[in-house]
């Protein structure tokens, strides 16, 4: 089994709130996250797929179609976006690290699947001390 990961980046604004709380508790859990005017991140989108080589290629995936897959199933709606706002995938979903990355697995796992590839693991870096993985 061979693994291969692309990397591309995005930057997108967001707030962690939740509304049945006061805006107390709120700020005391979330903290900074909590600016009821949203704050931005510069993120790092690591998306690593699994499989036997194509004994074609040498490829488990072509890195350029995949780079083509991310960019235009996540980070095209993704980047300079607000994603409380703005992206379909995560309305109504609360939009901490961990949730992102879900919501972004769910949108590139048929892609990489129709490639003839697993999809092995989402990681998103939100900054330069938290990052997630999701493995499905």
């Amino acid at each position: 089994m061979v693994y291969t990961t692309r990397i591309e980046y995005f930057n997108a604004a967001h707030k962690l709130w939740n509304e049945s709380w006061t805006a107390e508790q709120n700020k005391e859990v979330f903290g900074k996250c909590a600016n009821e005017n949203f704050h931005g991140h510069n993120y790092e989108l690591y998306v690593t797929v699994k499989g036997e080589p194509n004994p074609d290629t040498g490829f488990v995936i072509n890195a350029k179609d995949l780079g083509k897959i991310i960019k235009e199933i996540v980070v095209d709606k993704l980047d300079h976006f607000n994603l409380n706002l703005d992206v379909d995938f995560l309305k109504g979903k609360f939009t901490s690290a961990e949730n992102v990355a879900i919501g972004i697995w769910n949108e590139l796992y048929p892609f990489i699947q129709e490639k003839g590839s697993t999809l092995h693991c989402v990681k998103l870096v939100e900054t330069k001390s938290i990052y997630v993985e999701y493995y499905g």
